[in-house]
């Protein structure tokens, strides 16, 4: 009888172990995920603020450069594109979208020497310049959570656990745009 008492309560904290071990990983695993969703949020506020950026960019370039119509209405649907996504991989694609019209407005304004003078143009310039490197340093910290989280839940064994608990492998890495490998042309 003895000897049956040891081994249920040796088998009993093993699975105390186990099961605490579990916990655990598991805890770590909704920690990441939610270190995850925050620098995703970061990368939108960034992305928000240059979309609210644009508008005010628009209409001064608008009143030095009239016969650009086609651009102005490309830069509002890019816009109004990026304000109606929802997941992560449309907000993106409407964030690549966006940086092509943003580069075609600044290289409109290479046409107007007196728009590149403007004193409301040059601080709108500054705003966008600024918002782009905060996204650039927010999409860094998001792909590095990103990579965090899918390296930890790849480990052994912390994929049983991860498998068992639904989490899965996350691969919306916030790349570059494929129009960034060219400069946006200017027509003269």
């Amino acid at each position: 009888m003895n000897r049956w008492v040891l081994w249920v309560g040796g088998l009993a904290v093993l699975a105390l172990l186990a099961g605490g071990t579990c916990v655990r990983k598991r805890n770590e695993m909704v920690r990441r995920t939610e270190e995850m969703r925050r620098t995703w949020s970061e990368v939108d506020v960034q992305v928000q603020r240059r979309a609210d950026l644009i508008p005010n960019l628009v209409a001064t370039v608008k009143g030095y450069a009239r016969h650009e119509e086609g651009v102005f209405a490309k830069a509002a649907a890019a816009r109004a594109t990026l304000l109606e996504a929802r997941t992560p991989a449309d907000r993106m694609a409407a964030n690549a979208q966006l940086d092509g019209v943003v580069g075609r407005l600044l290289a409109i304004s290479e046409n107007y020497p007196q728009l590149k003078a403007s004193e409301n143009f040059l601080e709108l310039q500054n705003q966008l310049e600024g918002t782009e490197n905060r996204i650039a340093v927010a999409r860094l910290r998001y792909n590095s959570s990103l990579q965090d989280y899918n390296a930890y839940i790849s480990l052994f064994p912390n994929n049983l656990v991860a498998r068992w608990s639904g989490f899965a492998r996350n691969n919306a890495y916030f790349g570059a745009a494929s129009s960034a490998a060219q400069a946006p042309g200017v027509n003269r």
